[in-house]
């Protein structure tokens, strides 16, 4: 059973540089264009199901917007890389 895994993105630290989007392995990140941020820029988001909480994301982003949960057999967790 692959891990189910989520992210949680800090929309103060975003900038919407898509970093994270094209680094997804499981290609689940889009930007929100339906909203924006308190500096003006479209947030990343999980636009789907299938993220495994590998954390590319969370290494990737310059900004350290990106927080990655993944379920595990104790619960859940933030993920460590």
């Amino acid at each position: 059973m692959p891990l189910k895994g989520w992210i949680e993105v800090n929309e103060v630290y975003c900038k919407g540089c898509e970093l994270c989007i094209q680094e997804c392995p499981q290609d689940v990140l889009a930007l929100n264009m339906d909203a924006l941020t308190p500096k003006g820029y479209h947030p990343a988001y999980l636009k789907s199901e299938g993220c495994t909480g590998c954390g590319v994301c969370a290494i990737i982003c310059p900004e350290a917007a990106i927080t990655v949960y993944r379920e595990s057999k104790e619960g859940v967790a933030p993920a460590t890389t």
